[in-house]
């Protein structure tokens, strides 16, 4: 398994499979100049599929995301999405987009084995969504949602992220839009991972402050953390059931104790934590040669180095020098 020396066990592969991206986020990417990885060093749709069997046959992995950037943007996405469920113990396969396309691509990836999608949707207001991502892409990303329900993925999960003078007043009525339509919403705090590096702590739209204003409107009771275990959401009861919002308090209540995840980057290189300063590379031995075994075995010393916490709380804290959309959410 891959066990780090805290104890914990990461069972949850986050696989980026691109850097790209269609729309420019202000809390992920700058708005224009940041330099995209080299073709060559790029895993290719048969190392992707290799490694996640290995992560999955060899190392206790359950479940599979793949992220990006925006993994909507990789040609092969289909058939690796149906490879890895082709795989002796099939792993659970869930997608993190911001679902520019996937009015066209929900169903072939569904019937593929794409299991479930995460949406990344900040606000309901067209012209915020151009001011937040500097693209017109608002209907887009509402077709795609539509078109994943339509076709059964469930459950559609809907992360937010609230920007201070933007749209932290729309939490409310985001959580309203959801509820209509069966997503379960998700806000999640803006973390120190943007391209532009000016993330200050002082502007982020905290967790307190997000609850407080949706319970000016709605009555939610926490869910025990017994129900939470290693997922990253705190979860509310809204108006007593069974809808449910969650709330990713990754900056002010970090959740790293409880941590099962492990990252590989589209080029190849293993991230014990999103905030590590430190990658292995994978990508290497696979392309000389490197048996499964061997791979493994790899993998299994970079994560048992990982960090008890991602030290996002210290006064030293230093953000990674690959940004969000280099990682992989």
């Amino acid at each position: 398994m891959l066990r780090d020396s805290h104890g914990r066990v990461a069972t949850d592969l986050r696989v980026s499979l691109t850097d790209r991206c269609n729309l420019r986020c202000t809390y992920c990417m700058p708005a224009e100049g940041l330099a995209w990885l080299q073709a060559q060093s790029v895993l290719t749709d048969e190392e992707v599929v290799r490694l996640v069997r290995i992560a999955v046959e060899h190392l206790g992995v359950r479940e599979v995301r793949f992220t990006g950037g925006e993994p909507l943007l990789r040609p092969g996405l289909r058939d690796i999405v149906e490879a890895v469920a082709g795989l002796r113990h099939r792993p659970e396969i869930a997608l993190t987009t911001n679902a520019v396309g996937l009015e066209k691509l929900a169903e072939p990836l569904h019937h593929a084995g794409l299991d479930r999608i995460n949406v990344s949707l900040d606000t309901l207001d067209p012209e915020t969504f151009h001011r937040l991502t500097r693209r017109h892409r608002h209907t887009d990303v509402l077709a795609g949602l539509a078109a994943a329900d339509a076709v059964g993925m469930a459950p559609i999960k809907v992360n937010s992220v609230l920007t201070r003078g933007i749209n932290d007043q729309e939490g409310p009525e985001l959580l309203r839009w959801c509820l209509a339509r069966g997503y379960e919403l998700r806000f999640i705090e803006q973390m120190p991972l943007d391209g532009d590096r000016s993330w200050n702590r002082a502007n982020m739209v905290t967790a307190d402050e997000i609850l407080e204003r949706l319970q000016a409107e709605f009555s939610l009771s926490p869910q025990p953390e017994a129900v939470r275990g290693s997922a990253p959401a705190q979860t509310w009861l809204v108006d007593g059931g069974p809808a449910r919002v969650g709330v990713i308090a990754s900056v002010t209540a970090p959740f790293c104790h409880a941590c099962d995840r492990t990252r590989l980057t589209a080029d190849g290189q293993v991230r014990a934590c999103l905030f590590s300063h430190k990658e292995s590379d994978l990508r290497g031995p696979l392309r000389s040669g490197g048996t499964d075994e061997e791979i493994a075995a790899l993998w299994r010393t970079a994560m048992w180095g990982k960090q008890a916490g991602g030290g996002i709380g210290d006064v030293a804290f230093e953000q990674p020098a690959r940004s969000m959309s280099a990682i992989g959410g």
